[in-house]
């Protein structure tokens, strides 16, 4: 009689979430969200971890920014799917990207060794996982967009009633 698989014998990939966290920087201007892990592997990474059962990704992605960086944030877009059995070296994730918004100061918290806000120029390290890969596809997103973008008319500088200039 043939042998029937249990449930034990398949192995499925885990699901993750990752956040591109956008903030404003002391100095006003925009910056990302990045986290020093304290868990191997170590180094600088987007926030993010595993989904729980019965947790959708949107939650998740909500809960692992408010557990590792203190923030509320409040969810944009999703920005792509990663699943190269590679990209984490403890084991085959599947990550679901999503840009978000928040605001305030963030504070290192649960995996996180350390947070800090980091603007395009200064991320010039390299990061944790395929985090890398990931910020340039978001970069390219933000160029792309910017050309998509129609212009808008510009405003009259006399205000509702200007004259024509003669």
């Amino acid at each position: 009689m043939p042998r029937r698989k249990t449930e034990t014998a398949y192995r499925n990939p885990a699901p993750t979430v990752d956040l591109i966290i956008e903030i404003k920087t002391a100095r006003g201007g925009g910056g990302i969200v990045l986290i020093e892990r304290r868990n191997p592997p170590y180094g600088w990474a987007l926030p993010g971890g595993f989904v729980d059962y019965g947790e959708s990704l949107e939650s998740a992605a909500v809960r692992e920014a408010r557990e590792e960086t203190s923030l509320h944030v409040k969810l944009v877009r999703q920005l792509h799917t990663y699943s190269d059995p590679a990209r984490d070296p403890r084991k085959h994730t599947i990550s679901t990207v999503f840009v978000a918004r928040a605001r305030g100061v963030p504070a290192a918290a649960d995996d996180a060794k350390s947070v800090g806000i980091f603007t395009r120029r200064e991320i010039d390290f390299p990061l944790a996982f395929d985090h890398r890969t990931i910020l340039d596809d978001y970069f390219r997103s933000l160029r792309r967009a910017r050309r998509e973008t129609p212009a808008r008319p510009k405003k009259s500088r006399g205000g509702r009633h200007a004259r024509p200039r003669s």
